[in-house]
């Protein structure tokens, strides 16, 4: 089980020309399992939300519970994937995924029998001795997410990890999130700025209000799974886009 719930958070950030609040009043809850995007123009406090939620920043007030416990600190129970990839770059693919358990204290034999099985669920193989800058953008963030799975979190928190990518690799990266989410069914919350990302991949999205953000409003996503390219071409995923857009312009 792996649920997350915030209540109530608000976070103000000093800067030169005065407090900014980045967050106000937000709550929300992900349930055991379940994808959901949190979506907002840029500024809204997306990623400082999730952030918070990892335990890496602090909230001014409010709380963030993980089944139902306070989160106070990052804590292997989380997977963080991040919009730079962030590999080490003088570290092997496999050196790089492995990097989490060596921390832990795992033995030699388990980080590797963990790392060649998450090499294979996101299709590295034969790149097991590759360095980073040996990889295309689409492979180093598969890196990042089985580095980020390796740990084997409940919650896995991607803060617009496939924003760097071009269009192609961007899509088909989401397929492989994806296929991914489904073999490991972890619980995620997502951030992107893209709508139709958002609804492609996740259960239900979450909209934010520009600065200071807010939760605007939670959508379900009706489409079955597993979801395809032919998901994308259906009018009922039209009609979805335009209304999340309508919403977000409405509140420029």
């Amino acid at each position: 089980m792996a649920s997350i719930e915030a209540r109530n958070l608000c976070k103000t950030y000093e800067s030169s020309d005065g407090n900014v609040v980045a967050l106000r009043d937000v709550s929300l809850k992900v349930t055991d399992s379940e994808f959901v995007s949190i979506l907002g123009p840029s500024g809204c406090g997306k990623s400082t939300l999730l952030r918070i939620v990892d335990g890496l920043a602090n909230a001014d007030s409010g709380e963030v519970l993980m089944d139902g416990k306070p989160i106070e600190r990052p804590t292997q129970e989380r997977g963080f994937v991040f919009q730079s990839f962030n590999l080490f770059p003088w570290r092997t693919v496999r050196g790089n995924i492995e990097f989490g358990m060596e921390i832990k204290g795992a033995s030699k034999s388990e980080r590797k029998s963990v790392s060649q099985r998450l090499i294979e669920l996101v299709g590295l193989q034969g790149f097991e001795r590759r360095y980073p800058y040996e990889l295309s953008g689409g492979m180093q963030q598969r890196v990042g997410i089985a580095r980020a799975l390796a740990i084997d979190p409940a919650v896995l928190l991607m803060d617009e990890p496939f924003g760097a990518l071009d269009a192609q690799t961007r899509e088909d990266m989401q397929d492989e999130l994806l296929r991914i989410w489904a073999a490991a069914r972890k619980t995620v919350l997502f951030v992107t700025h893209s709508i139709e990302e958002a609804i492609y991949l996740s259960d239900r999205v979450m909209i934010m209000t520009p600065r200071p953000g807010r939760i605007l409003a939670v959508l379900d996503i009706p489409f079955a799974r597993p979801r395809s390219e032919s998901h994308r071409t259906l009018p009922e995923f039209s009609a979805l886009r335009h209304d999340i857009h309508s919403r977000l312009k409405a509140v420029r």
